[in-house]
């Protein structure tokens, strides 16, 4: 068992939770995740770890609400526990000194860019920040980017906040600065948006790193859910990566694996709230928005 310290909500249907998992938080570097268990007899889900601390043993997840199992996470509280956390897993970020770094996050993924830009400005970097939301409320880890960043973008679809439009028009402005200097970019989020900002760039011939979440059960390579075609070879995200050439990656085929279990997916979500009605009003069109959120702002 794994204690929960802090839990809190970030946006709408996302929500931070703080475990105590010594070991994962002694090894973790930015881009590592965690596969994780709700409950005993629940599903494994990969989750991101958007930031840890050694001496006190914690690490930070950052969960969206988009089905059975993550509706659950979400519903913990502080004094309960996470059933399963194993990690750290992947391949670490290759961090380098690209002169100038651009991250760029859509919704829960600018919990993934957070770890990274600590360690792109540590290795000398000038880091920029890139993060989307529907609307203000959803834009989330603005402050603790700012830490790390010499400039942070919040974008917004609907214009309440920062920039008024999809990361992909601020990314595209920044490029075209011949001042800017941008040697790499880096993007996690919804497979929509980050196959958008990888052909934002394939025309500047920036270098473009993607970090994917497939479908994930042992993350330790051996279920070969997580397979993701990557130039003419077939990569394990879970071993090989999460992270990627955001040219190379097959963004369709990733697209349609997401896809697999959606059946199951959705009577798991409908056993759940026959036995626990849902707390969020119109349960019927709860999943629908959450999945909306998921694929929005690209």
């Amino acid at each position: 068992m794994f204690p929960i310290c802090k839990a809190e909500w970030l946006a709408p249907k996302v929500r931070l939770l703080e475990v105590e998992a010594p070991r994962v938080a002694k090894h973790h570097k930015a881009g590592h995740f965690v596969i994780v268990r709700a409950r005993e007899s629940g599903e494994r889900i990969p989750l991101t770890i958007a930031d840890s601390d050694a001496a006190r043993g914690m690490i930070t997840l950052v969960v969206q609400v988009v089905g059975a199992t993550t509706e659950i996470l979400c519903g913990l509280e502080v004094g309960e526990n996470v059933a399963n956390v194993v990690g750290p897993l992947g391949r670490p970020t290759d961090v380098e000194d690209f002169g100038h770094a651009v991250l760029v996050g859509g919704g829960v993924g600018t919990a993934v860019i957070y770890p990274q830009a600590e360690a792109l400005k540590t290795a000398g970097n000038k880091v920029s920040a890139i993060m989307g939301g529907r609307s203000k409320e959803y834009v989330i880890f603005e402050k603790e980017l700012a830490k790390h960043c010499d400039a942070v973008y919040p974008c917004t679809d609907d214009g309440s906040y920062g920039y008024h439009g999809f990361v992909t028009g601020k990314l595209k402005d920044l490029l075209e600065d011949a001042d800017a200097g941008i040697g790499a970019v880096l993007i996690a989020g919804p497979v929509p948006m980050m196959r958008a900002v990888a052909e934002v760039t394939r025309p500047f011939g920036v270098k473009t790193i993607a970090s994917l979440n497939p479908i994930m059960v042992d993350g330790t390579g051996m279920c070969g859910g997580c397979r993701v075609t990557v130039g003419d070879e077939m990569k394990f995200a879970c071993v090989d990566g999460p992270e990627f050439d955001a040219h190379a990656v097959d963004f369709n085929e990733l697209a349609d694996r997401l896809t697999s279990y959606r059946e199951q997916e959705q009577l798991a979500w409908n056993r759940l709230h026959e036995q626990s009605p849902s707390a969020c009003s119109g349960e019927s069109t709860c999943r629908a928005r959450a999945m909306e959120d998921a694929q929005a702002n690209v």
